[in-house]
C-alpha cells in the first residue's frame, strides 16, 4: 500500500502508483472544498474569520494545488488577516501569493494595504509599481475572421484566460487555443495544441500532431514540423496601444454594456506608440518565445502590442523556410499591402 511507503521512496508497482494518484486526487478535492468553505466563512462575518483562516491554511497544507491556486489561497488569507488587523501576517501572506503568481493583482493590492498599515512606505511604493507593471498594451483587434468575437475572460480568482492564435508562418494557416491561462507555460500548449487538426487526429486515434509517429500536416511537404523542431515567435515593434476608453469599448462589444454612451474621459494611447503593423517597407522584427515562460510574462514585454488577442507565429528550424523567416526576408501578407 502506498500509504505505508517510506518518505522519499519511489513507487515500485502499478498498484502503488495508482494508490498515490488516488491519494493526490483526494487531497486536491479536499483542498478545493476547504477553499470554498473558507470563502463562505468570510461572507458570514467577523465571528467566522478565524474559521476562514483555518480553512485556507489546511488547503495550503494539502500541498497538491498549482502555484496559481495556492497564490489565491495566500491572498485570501491575507485579506482575512487585514480584516482582523493582523497586518504583519497579512503582508507575509501577500508576499507568498506574489511569489507564487506575480500577476495576482489582489495579492499586490493587499501587500500595499498591509505595508501602509505597518508604515512601510517604501515597500508600499514598490508593490504599487509592480501593480502598475501588470498593465498590458492592447491594440486594434486583428484576425477576427479567425477569432470571431472571442475575448479574454477574467475568472473568479482574477486571472485572465486568453484565446490565442497560432499562425504557421510558412503557409499562413492557423490554430486557435481557446483557453490559454495567463499563468500557463507555452510548452504545455505546444505539447497538445487545441486545434481542428489535433481533434481530427484524436478522433482517428492518432498520436499528438507533432510526434514522430504522427502523419505530417497536409502542407508539410518536408516533414519538418516535429515537436522538437518547432519554435514560437511574436512580432515586436508593431501596433499602437489603445486608450483605456477604446479598450473598454472593445471588451464590452457584444455584451450588455455595448450601448453605454460614456466610457469616461478619453485618454491618450495607453502604451508607447510602436510602428504600425500595416506600414509598408518595414522588415518585421521576430522575437523567439521561451517555451518555459508563461503567457503573461511574454505579453507584458514592452515591445509587444496585443492585436485584440495574442498572436504567435510557429516555424520549424528544420524547414527551408526558416532562414528567410529569421533573417527578415519574409513578412506577413498584410505588410505587403
Amino acid at each position: 500500500m502506498a500509504l505505508w511507503m517510506e518518505k522519499g521512496s519511489e513507487p515500485q508497482t502499478e498498484t502503488e502508483i495508482a494508490d498515490l494518484d488516488a491519494i493526490a486526487a483526494l487531497k486536491q478535492s479536499a483542498a478545493i472544498e476547504l477553499k470554498e468553505k473558507g470563502n463562505e466563512y468570510v461572507k458570514l462575518g467577523k465571528k467566522h474569520y478565524s474559521d476562514a483562516i483555518d480553512c485556507y491554511t489546511r488547503a495550503i497544507n494539502q500541498k497538491v494545488l498549482s502555484d496559481s491556486e495556492n497564490s489565491v489561497l495566500f491572498a485570501n488569507r491575507a485579506h482575512v488577516n487585514l480584516l482582523l488587523g493582523n497586518y504583519r501576517r497579512a503582508l507575509t501572506d501577500a508576499k507568498e501569493a506574489i511569489k507564487l503568481c506575480p500577476t495576482n493583482i489582489k495579492a499586490l493590492y493587499r501587500a500595499v494595504k498591509a505595508s501602509l498599515s505597518l508604515n512601510l512606505l517604501s515597500e508600499a511604493k514598490q508593490y504599487c509599481e509592480k501593480g502598475l507593471q501588470q498593465n498590458l498594451k492592447i491594440g486594434k483587434a486583428s484576425f477576427q475572421e479567425i477569432t470571431g468575437s472571442k475575448k479574454p475572460i477574467l475568472d473568479e480568482d482574477n486571472i485572465l484566460h486568453w484565446p490565442v492564435v497560432l499562425l504557421y508562418a510558412e503557409v499562413m494557416t492557423s490554430d486557435i487555443i481557446e483557453d490559454f491561462c495567463e499563468t500557463d507555460m507555452f510548452s504545455a500548449h505546444l505539447d497538445m495544441i487545441s486545434s481542428d487538426i489535433y481533434v481530427y487526429y484524436l478522433s482517428m486515434d492518432l498520436p499528438n500532431m507533432f510526434s514522430e509517429s504522427c502523419p505530417p500536416l497536409p502542407w508539410d511537404k518536408e516533414k519538418a514540423y516535429s515537436r522538437d523542431a518547432v519554435e514560437l515567435y511574436y512580432e515586436a515593434g508593431s501596433g499602437v496601444g489603445l486608450s483605456r476608453k477604446e479598450i473598454l469599448r472593445y471588451l464590452l462589444e457584444g455584451t450588455a454594456g455595448t450601448h453605454l454612451e460614456s466610457f469616461g474621459d478619453d485618454e491618450k494611447h495607453a502604451g508607447d506608440s510602436l510602428n504600425h503593423g500595416n506600414s509598408t517597407g518595414r522588415s518585421p522584427k521576430w522575437v523567439k518565445v521561451d517555451e518555459k515562460r508563461t503567457l503573461y510574462s511574454i505579453l507584458k514585454e514592452p515591445d509587444i502590442v496585443i492585436p485584440g488577442i495574442p498572436v504567435f507565429f510557429i516555424v520549424s528550424r528544420s524547414s527551408s523556410f526558416y532562414k528567410d523567416f529569421r533573417t527578415g526576408k519574409w513578412a506577413p501578407p498584410w505588410l505587403h499591402d
